[in-house]
């Protein structure tokens, strides 16, 4: 497959999930947090089944030998640690969208990317500076999309904000055990994982009613069978032959997405602080990454 493909591939995942948070910001009409996040993801994770068998099978017919137990230590370990990571981070985010618009929890979400360097220092490994001018970059827009009269954020955007920093982690982990493990195989412990988890809190915090998750079947598929399953296969897939800083850009265009679907299809309206935020965060999530295209060059 050529870059070319592999990056199509990206740019369509990242058009899922743009579009997926109006269909997240749907499934608040209906049912709690928890309880969404619980069938997005169990419903994802079993969707990941027959992708897993089929590509077993393939491997099979080109060498046995590469076909990596589901049970296997080391793939466990990574999805659980991965799927806590995901849960936290999918929770919030699902949170803070009962209390802000789709389009600027996209963008908060995409915040991700420039929130990776910092615990990058924590582990010890060295940042380079045009990746901190991002990251500052991205600090002033985010302070003109959320900041209110008073240095004060809205509920939403704050859960949001939480959100993106979980999925900064699970960024960190999944690239500490993707190239050791079958990277499908590692989905859908993750997706497993966040869903028990899910289904935890729900019972506790939330009360689940049937009907009302019937009636939120649409949201539910959409997120659960294009979002969590299909983009991310196509994620692990396009990543294997793009560049990973070129990769890394093209998935932030999630935030564009996001903005422009909330607009088009539930009638959401930015001012002008909160679009020049977008424009400003967008710029930062480019300057983080020209570093490493500068290293593969």
């Amino acid at each position: 497959m050529s870059k070319l493909k592999g990056e199509a591939l990206l740019l369509i995942a990242a058009v899922i999930w743009g579009t997926a948070f109006i269909f997240q910001k749907m499934g608040m009409d209906y049912i709690g947090p928890f309880t969404f996040t619980f069938f997005r993801f169990g419903v994802g994770a079993l969707a990941m089944v027959p992708v897993l068998m089929i590509s077993d099978r393939f491997k099979s017919r080109k060498d046995p030998g590469s076909v990596m137990p589901i049970s296997s230590k080391l793939l466990v370990t990574g999805g659980v640690l991965v799927g806590l990571a995901n849960f936290a981070a999918s929770a919030l985010q699902q949170i803070g969208l009962i209390y802000t618009t789709a389009g600027k929890a996209g963008f908060i979400t995409a915040t991700d990317l420039v929130m990776v360097p910092f615990i990058l220092v924590i582990l010890r490994k060295k940042v380079p500076l045009l990746t901190w001018i991002g990251v500052a970059v991205a600090m002033v827009g985010m302070y003109l999309l959320c900041m209110k009269e008073g240095f004060t954020m809205e509920i939403g955007d704050l859960f949001c904000f939480g959100g993106a920093a979980g999925f900064a982690i699970q960024i960190v982990l999944i690239d500490k055990f993707v190239d050791r493990v079958d990277p499908l195989k590692l989905a859908f412990w993750e997706f497993a994982v966040t869903a028990v988890f899910s289904l935890l809190f729900a019972l506790i915090f939330e009360e689940i009613d049937l009907g009302q998750v019937v009636q939120c079947a649409v949201p539910l598929l959409y997120t659960a069978v294009l979002e969590v399953c299909v983009a991310f296969s196509l994620q692990m897939v396009g990543q294997q032959y793009a560049p990973p800083a070129i990769a890394t850009i093209i998935m932030s265009f999630e935030s564009v997405f996001a903005a422009l679907s909330g607009m088009l299809f539930l009638g959401e309206v930015m001012s002008g602080r909160e679009a020049l935020g977008c424009v400003i965060m967008f710029a930062a999530f480019i300057i983080a990454q020209i570093p490493e295209m500068r290293r593969e060059e």
